[in-house]
C-alpha cells in the first residue's frame, strides 16, 4: 500500500472518538476461549491484545483441544506484541479442524493463522507444549498483583476444574479460595437472557457450564447470545486492514468477506472497559440458573446483587462501527509501531553533518 493511502487510515483512527469511556488503570485479564468455530473468538483476542492502556493480559487458556486452536492463539498473541503471553489448551490433544456441517458457508481459519503467523510460546508444531489450563489459571492467580477479570468466550470446562482445583505448588488454597481472594470479576459469554438455550452452555458439556453458574460465588457478567447477534462486525477489516495481518485473513478465511455476529468481541470490550456508554444492565438482581442440559434462566432475587446480564445502551450500527473502528486500528497499529521502529533505525545510521 502507498504511503500517503497508509497515513490516510492512520489519520482516520485518530480523528475517530470512542465509544466507551476509558478505564483509568489498567485491567488484568484471562482470556479462556474456544478459538477453533467461530472468528469472533480471534477478533475478541485482537481487541484485548491491542489496548494496552486499559488491559493487561496475563494468560489464554483454550477450551477447545485442538492443537492448531492453541497454535493460533500463540501467533495471535505473538503479532499483536505479546509473544511471551502464556497459553493453556485443554487435553487431549486432537488434530481437529472446523467444518461447517450446519451452512457449508463458513471456512476453516485456525490451522492456516498458526501455520502462517507462527509465533509466540507455541510456534507451529508446538502445541504439546501449552500449559494445562488449570495449572496455568492457578499459577497466573497466585502471582497476579490486583484482582483479575476473567472472560469467558467459549465452553466452561477449564472454568469448572479451577473451582474443583486443590492446593499445589503454585498457591496453598482450593480453587475457590483462590477465586474469591483474586478474581474480581467472572465475564461469560454464554446465554440468552433472560432465558434461553445456547451453544457455549451446551455445546460441549452442559453440566460443567451449570457447574460454574450455579457455583460461582463472586460477581458475574453474562453477555448473551442476543446482545452479539445482529452486531456485525469485520467487513471495514477485510477490505481496509494491512493484508499482512492474521485477524484480517482470520475473517477472510471464515467468513469469505462478509462480516460476522459480534459476540466475543463486545464480551471482550465490556471486560476491559466496563459499562461505558455502549452497555448497560439488562437487570437490578436476581441470578442466572443453568440446567444441566445448558439452557438458562434469570431467577428473580432481590438478595442477590452481584450477578447481571448486559444489553446495548446503543444502536446496533453504533456498536458495530466501533468494533469496526478497534479491529482496524488494532491492525494498523502493528504496521504503525514497525514503521516508526525503521524510522528510528534509519534516523540513528544517518550522520551528523
Amino acid at each position: 500500500m502507498a504511503p500517503h493511502s497508509i497515513m490516510h487510515h492512520l489519520l482516520t483512527l485518530l480523528t475517530l472518538t470512542l465509544l466507551p469511556r476509558p478505564t483509568t488503570s489498567h485491567k488484568n485479564l484471562i482470556i479462556d476461549t474456544d478459538l477453533f468455530s467461530d472468528v469472533d473468538d480471534a477478533g475478541a483476542l485482537m481487541l484485548a491484545a491491542t489496548s494496552p492502556t486499559t488491559s493487561h493480559l496475563l494468560a489464554v487458556n483454550v477450551n477447545y483441544p485442538s492443537r492448531y486452536s492453541a497454535l493460533a492463539a500463540s501467533a495471535i498473541l505473538a503479532h499483536y506484541g505479546h509473544p511471551s503471553t502464556p497459553v493453556g489448551v485443554a487435553r487431549p490433544l486432537t488434530d481437529a479442524t472446523f467444518f461447517d456441517a450446519w451452512s457449508f458457508a463458513l471456512g476453516e481459519y485456525a490451522s492456516k493463522v498458526a501455520f502462517h503467523f507462527s509465533g509466540g510460546t507455541l510456534p507451529w508444531g508446538r502445541a504439546e507444549d501449552a500449559w494445562d489450563p488449570v495449572g496455568l489459571y492457578r499459577r497466573v492467580l497466585a502471582g497476579a498483583e490486583g484482582g483479575v477479570t476473567v472472560v469467558s468466550i467459549g465452553f466452561l470446562e477449564n472454568l469448572s476444574g479451577l473451582l474443583n482445583s486443590t492446593a499445589d505448588e503454585h498457591s496453598s488454597l482450593s480453587g475457590p479460595e483462590l477465586i474469591a481472594a483474586k478474581v474480581s470479576e467472572l465475564v461469560i459469554m454464554g446465554g440468552e437472557y433472560p432465558s434461553g438455550y445456547e451453544y457455549n452452555f451446551w455445546g460441549s458439556n452442559a453440566s460443567l457450564a451449570a457447574h460454574v453458574v450455579n457455583n460461582w460465588k463472586g460477581r458475574i457478567v453474562f453477555s448473551g447470545y442476543e446482545l452479539g447477534l445482529d452486531v456485525m462486525s469485520g467487513a471495514r477489516l477485510m477490505a481496509e486492514g494491512p493484508p499482512g495481518d492474521p485477524i484480517r485473513a482470520a475473517y477472510t478465511y471464515y467468513t469469505y468477506n462478509t462480516s460476522r455476529p459480534s459476540w466475543d468481541l463486545l464480551t471482550v470490550l465490556y471486560a476491559m472497559h466496563g459499562l461505558g456508554d455502549m452497555f448497560e444492565y439488562g437487570n437490578t438482581f436476581g441470578y442466572n440458573r443453568v440446567a444441566t442440559d445448558g439452557s438458562n434462566e434469570w431467577v428473580d432475587d432481590d438478595s442477590v446483587r452481584n450477578q447481571h446480564w448486559l444489553r446495548l445502551k446503543v444502536t446496533k450500527d453504533e456498536a458495530s462501527a466501533e468494533l469496526d473502528r478497534r479491529l482496524l486500528e488494532g491492525a494498523w497499529s502493528v504496521v504503525n509501531k514497525t514503521a516508526s521502529i525503521e524510522q528510528d533505525r534509519a534516523s540513528s545510521q544517518i550522520p551528523d553533518l
